[in-house]
C-alpha cells in the first residue's frame, strides 16, 4: 500500500476545499454500484409496481439522479459541479434477491464525479429501502463501491482492470 497524502488536509492537518482553479478540464466519467438486498416476496411486490408509496424503481431512479446534482451540499468538501450526464440503472438481481443500482455521471471539468456517482447510488439505494420497508423492514443495502473512473491527472481506473466498460 503506499502512502498517500490526503489532498483535503493542509499542514497542519485542517479540513479545506482542494483548489482546483489551475487544474485542466477534462472528460470525466465515474460508474458506481450497490445492491439492496429484499425477501423474493419483496421484489416481487416491487416489480409488479404494488407497492404503496408509488413506483418504486423509477422514484429511485429520479432521487438518485437528484443526489447526484446535490453531492456538494451533502459532502462538505465536494466541489459544485455542472454535470453533463446522469444514469441510474436499476435491475431485479434474482441471486440476491434484490435490486442492483448503478450510476454513471460525467462532466468535462476539473474534479472527478466519484463522489457524485457514489452518492446517486447511496440515495437511490436509501429511497428503494423507504419504499418498500412497510413490506420488509428486514432489506440491506450493501456493496456500494466506485467500478471505474475515467479521466483527469490520476488517469483511468477500474475495481475490476481486465473488464471492459
Amino acid at each position: 500500500m503506499t502512502s498517500a497524502k490526503l489532498s483535503h488536509l493542509d499542514a497542519t492537518g485542517a479540513a479545506n476545499m482542494v483548489d482546483v482553479g489551475d487544474k485542466g478540464e477534462t472528460v470525466r466519467i465515474a460508474t458506481a454500484e450497490g445492491f439492496v438486498a429484499m425477501l423474493p416476496e419483496t421484489l416481487a411486490v416491487i416489480r409488479a409496481g404494488d407497492a404503496a408509496k408509488g413506483d418504486v424503481i423509477g422514484t429511485a431512479r429520479i432521487a438518485g439522479i437528484m443526489a447526484a446534482k446535490k453531492t456538494h451540499e451533502l459532502i462538505p468538501l465536494c466541489h459544485p459541479l455542472l454535470l453533463s450526464k446522469i444514469s441510474i440503472d436499476i435491475e431485479a438481481d434474482e441471486t440476491l434477491p434484490g435490486l442492483r443500482v448503478i450510476a454513471t455521471v460525467k462532466l468535462t471539468g476539473k474534479t472527478g464525479v466519484e463522489m457524485e456517482a457514489l452518492t446517486a447510488v447511496s440515495v437511490a439505494c436509501l429511497t428503494i429501502y423507504d419504499m418498500a420497508k412497510a413490506v420488509d423492514k428486514a432489506m440491506t443495502i450493501q456493496n456500494i463501491r466506485l467500478l471505474q473512473k475515467t479521466g483527469g491527472k490520476s488517469g483511468d481506473w477500474s475495481a475490476n482492470p481486465s473488464s471492459e466498460g
